[in-house]
């Protein structure tokens, strides 16, 4: 895939610290800040895909778990 850049702002201190933690991981800031972003589209796309499931699996289910049978079948003596 095509790579692109992007700009960014932000403040020196977060510049600051991007920069002691991309070192401490051996890598830049721009594959740190670009490893985030993956993550995250990832995170998002997991989480699309499962709420579909669920209301997939919601609109399949029958109503009320398929129960059958009213309170006072319950109580009958």
């Amino acid at each position: 895939m095509a790579k692109r850049n992007i700009t960014i702002q932000l403040d020196e201190d977060v510049i600051t610290d991007a920069k002691v933690i991309a070192a401490k991981r051996g890598t830049s800031v721009s594959a740190l800040i670009a490893q985030q972003l993956v993550e995250l589209s990832y995170d998002d796309m997991r989480y699309e895909r499962a709420k579909r499931l669920a209301l997939q699996l919601m609109a399949e289910a029958e109503p009320h778990g398929g129960r059958r049978w009213s309170r006072a079948d319950i109580y009958k003596d």
